[in-house]
């Protein structure tokens, strides 16, 4: 088995919905069930890049054969859900921030480790709520940081500090976004992360007019939910080798993990739901 972390970079606003609400959204974003972090379902960008892909060969042997063929052999290629680790949030200063917290870094610190990569330090929680820790004075407004309708006592962290850097450069390729990443990156507690996880998304109001008489047509104004742009989240990529027949060799678990690089070095991808109206555009970096 071989893997390689992605990072998935929101270029515009991003709704992979659930299709049904339990609350005053009528159609909300995918979370997980026990944390509600958003996520992007690792179903929804492996049916994109499969879309892209053009090789018949190497299609079969990614993603997996035609619907009328599945029984003859699985996709080689695993998609895991892409998590959410930096969520932008205004700032009274820097203009927004990218909003993390112990919970999240500990989750992509662990991927980094498991699959082979040098593994990132994540720095030490927050004191309590009412601290957060920064990388330098961009978001810092006086004696306070202030996010939302939150304001924070704040501290300079310089593992956190390393840690942004070494995200920026699997994310971005110029050094000026490099450094604007990095001057941003915030880590709240993880208290104060499960509300902004909620109360920082995107919500959309829409409708559909009616033509004879210019107003809503009956039943058709609902709410949408999003995560904002700017997002930043992370996933995991796993190649298994699945012999195509008895007297095919299966491919190579790199040579498979290089086709998906091929697919989306240099792309914008969409993914989700409302590309019409251009949501889901996004950046796919396989680090």
């Amino acid at each position: 088995m071989t893997a390689r972390l992605y990072f998935i970079h929101a270029l515009s606003p991003i709704h992979c919905g659930t299709g049904h609400a339990i609350s005053g959204i009528d159609l909300p974003i995918a979370r997980e069930k026990p944390t509600g972090t958003p996520l992007v379902p690792g179903s929804s960008l492996k049916g994109v890049l499969r879309a892209r892909a053009d090789n018949a060969d190497w299609v079969a042997a990614v993603f997996g054969p035609d619907t009328d063929k599945a029984s003859e052999h699985a996709g080689s290629v695993q998609f895991s859900d892409a998590h959410l680790v930096f969520l932008p949030v205004r700032s009274v200063c820097g203009t927004f921030a990218w909003a993390t917290c112990p919970s999240y870094l500990r989750r992509l610190a662990r991927d980094t480790l498991e699959f082979g990569k040098q593994g990132v330090e994540p720095p030490a929680a927050p004191a309590n709520e009412r601290m957060v820790l920064v990388t330098g004075q961009t978001l810092v407004a006086g004696d306070k940081v202030v996010f939302e309708d939150f304001d924070f006592e704040w501290k300079h962290d310089d593992k956190l500090g390393k840690l942004a850097s070494q995200v920026a450069e699997w994310v971005f390729s110029d050094d000026a976004s490099r450094a604007f990443f990095t001057e941003r990156v915030a880590v709240v507690s993880d208290d104060v992360m499960s509300v902004l996880q909620h109360t920082a998304m995107e919500i959309v109001a829409r409708n559909r007019i009616d033509p004879d008489t210019g107003t809503v047509q009956k039943g058709a104004l609902w709410t949408e939910e999003a995560l904002p742009i700017e997002s930043l989240l992370s996933g995991v990529l796993l190649a298994t080798p699945v012999k195509p027949g008895k007297d095919k060799p299966a491919p190579e678990a790199k040579a498979l993990l290089e086709h998906v690089a091929g697919l989306v070095k240099g792309q914008t991808l969409q993914v989700g739901g409302n590309a019409t109206v251009g949501r889901g555009l996004c950046h796919v970096e396989l680090v």
